[in-house]
């Protein structure tokens, strides 16, 4: 890719002298446009190696992403605060961003509205689901994002705990009118009759508040604790209605399918990336049940540690977050981890930590949440989920940086000494890109060389990049290069790349001896792709397009070479006459249908040679 010296930006060379100048203290920097309007907002550990490292020649959008890129194209100045400690800078940090709203830092944008859990003011409250909190009697529970399980909640909570879900209002309505159904199936306490006390009723009301908020299990154990006082104060009768509602959160805690063994409140964090665009997804959990679930487009990605580190303090330290929970699970370890964990207890006024499980149900979880990630990002840029995992497999399976978002791959198809030709395919996005398809014949190569032939594409393909060729498909830089075959291509490969100081990551892509993607090679062995579906999948679809493009032209060159071959049996058609008659027909049957004075013309020939041509044109094809 291009580095930043070649993104337009006039002032580099006065950034960086500025940049150098920093002191190398913790602190905050602040990049702004021309106008002076602060678009970015950084903190750093040392101020001169952070605010530097933008505008180094080396910086470039591989080894930094595009967001980065875009940025330091419309940096214009910077400003920085030193302060005491790198705790300090990160507390700044949160509140500027909060003040000014830098068009580059992350804005945390979702697709739905928000939803709330309702409790009615007066004395005899009501559970119900509400999308604005605009009644100041009541109180809410919230924000959450998903109205779907927000509503099931409160349905499962009133009929667990029998509280009233109609439109009668207490107590004006108390004894006014006769029960609905719901008091006769056992579904209300009946409030309406005048048999629960204001007393009573908001204890039931408090008891299903307590399962909302704190999930099956803890709401168990107070209710089994009164259930069991009841008892000892010889209330049997308040003890069989514990009694009965511990039993039906049991049934519905069993029958609860996203729930887990883990009983303390978690949230579990997740980015999905592709190449130039990133999304998050956060999934709650609150005493082992899943409860809400929120989705986030990032916008251009940037480096992935960054990024989780800066979306947790945007999300986490944001006015609309009505807790921070004990433990966050992510993929990874976050930049600043140690940073961020004392920076949210002290939030929290409680322990807080960052899990990056390894094994076992925590994995599984946030391998759950990185696919809801990747969901939601496939939808924006429109691409399967399939080719999204698909590119991320294969960047961990090789050790990129980020998932391989150009793909370029060759193949060598010959007979014999006669034809000899090169094919290269581009992925684009996970999917075939045919307009950036192109062909070579080899020239330069005697005999059978398969290794000497891909040397020759390889340098003309990229000479041709040096070159700045106006060509768009010689003028990309790829992301990977997959060579049809195995170390020996690599390494042949690999001596043309480094002669023109072209920078690439390049594997081989090896066959089985039933022709099917068995592995890739690298510089010290092979990796093997048979325990990766998605990767497999992925090779094979390559591996078997550039052999099938490659083929494909071979034999097109075949059949002209042998229609060329036919011409020249004519007195005075020469391998170069013969050449030019089928550049200019293009086609067997386009040469079969042409006049004598239209071979004349293409052959540069005289009436009577192109009559004779024309005549064994008739005879022969």
């Amino acid at each position: 890719m291009d580095n930043i010296d070649n993104n337009g930006n006039q002032r580099l060379d006065f950034l960086r002298e500025k940049a150098g100048k920093l002191s190398k203290s913790p602190g905050v920097y602040l990049m702004k446009d021309k106008s002076g309007k602060i678009i970015y907002i950084g903190k750093a550990k040392t101020l001169k190696s952070r605010v530097s490292s933008y505008f180094n020649n080396a910086v470039d959008i591989s080894a930094h992403g595009i967001k980065t890129f875009k940025l330091v194209s419309v940096i214009h100045d910077f400003d920085f605060i030193v302060t005491g400690s790198e705790l300090d800078a990160l507390v700044l940090e949160a509140s500027l961003i909060k003040q000014h709203k830098p068009k580059y830092n992350i804005d945390l944008k979702d697709d739905k509205g928000y939803n709330y859990i309702k409790v009615s003011g007066g004395d005899f409250p009501k559970i119900s689901y509400a999308l604005q909190t605009d009644d100041k009697n009541a109180t809410y529970i919230g924000p959450y994002t998903s109205g779907y399980n927000i509503r099931q909640t409160v349905e499962e909570t009133c009929r667990i705990f029998m509280l009233p879900s109609c439109n009668r209002k207490f107590p004006q309505e108390i004894g006014k009118s006769r029960p609905c159904l719901n008091y006769h199936i056992k579904r209300c306490v009946g409030v309406c009759k005048g048999k629960v006390s204001k007393e009573e009723y908001n204890s039931i009301v408090q008891n299903a508040l307590d399962y909302i908020k704190n999930g099956a299990k803890k709401s168990v154990r107070r209710l089994t604790a009164e259930m069991e006082k009841a008892a000892e104060q010889l209330d049997f009768e308040q003890a069989a209605k514990l009694r009965d509602r511990i039993a039906a959160i049991t049934k519905t805690e069993t029958g609860q399918k996203i729930q887990t063994a883990k009983t303390t409140d978690y949230d579990i964090v997740a980015i999905a990336l592709d190449a130039e665009l990133a999304s998050a997804v956060v999934i709650k959990y609150r005493g082992g049940r899943l409860v809400d679930k929120e989705n986030f487009f990032l916008g251009d990605e940037y480096e992935q540690k960054q990024m989780l580190s800066d979306f947790l303090m945007e999300y986490y330290d944001s006015e609309n977050m009505p807790e921070i929970p004990p433990e966050i699970y992510a993929e990874e370890e976050p930049e600043d981890r140690e940073l961020l964990e004392n920076f949210f207890a002290g939030k929290r006024g409680k322990k807080f930590s960052i899990t990056v499980p390894k094994r076992g149900e925590g994995l599984t979880q946030v391998m759950l949440a990185k696919s809801n990630a990747r969901e939601y990002l496939a939808l924006k840029v429109g691409r399967s989920v399939k080719e999204l995992g698909a590119l991320e497999e294969l960047a961990k399976l090789l050790g990129l940086s980020k998932p391989p978002l150009y793909i370029e791959s060759y193949d060598i198809s010959n007979i014999g000494e006669s034809v000899k030709v090169g094919g290269m395919v581009v992925y684009r996005n996970g999917k075939p890109f045919k307009a950036n398809y192109r062909k070579f014949t080899i020239k330069e190569v005697a005999g059978q060389d398969d290794y000497a032939c891909m040397k020759e594409v390889l340098q003309r393909r990229f000479t041709r990049y040096i070159e700045k060729d106006q060509d768009v498909a010689f003028s990309t830089l790829p992301d990977l290069i997959l060579l049809d075959g195995g170390k020996g291509h690599v390494s042949a490969v690999r001596e043309v790349l480094g002669k023109l100081e072209i920078d690439v990551n390049l594997f081989g892509m090896v066959k089985d001896d039933k022709h099917r993607t068995r592995a890739i090679a690298a510089d010290g062995g092979e990796i093997s792709i048979a325990a990766n579906k998605q990767v497999f999948g992925l090779l094979t679809n390559i591996q078997d397009e550039v052999h099938r493009f490659a083929v494909t032209f071979q034999r097109a060159s075949h059949k002209k070479k042998s229609y060329e071959l036919e011409l020249t049996k004519v007195s005075g058609i020469g391998d170069k006459k013969a050449a030019a008659i089928l550049k200019h027909f293009k086609t067997k049957q386009a040469i079969k249908e042409a006049g004598a004075e239209e071979l004349a013309t293409a052959a540069k020939i005289n009436i009577e040679k192109a009559q004779e041509l024309k005549g064994f044109i008739e005879e022969n094809f």
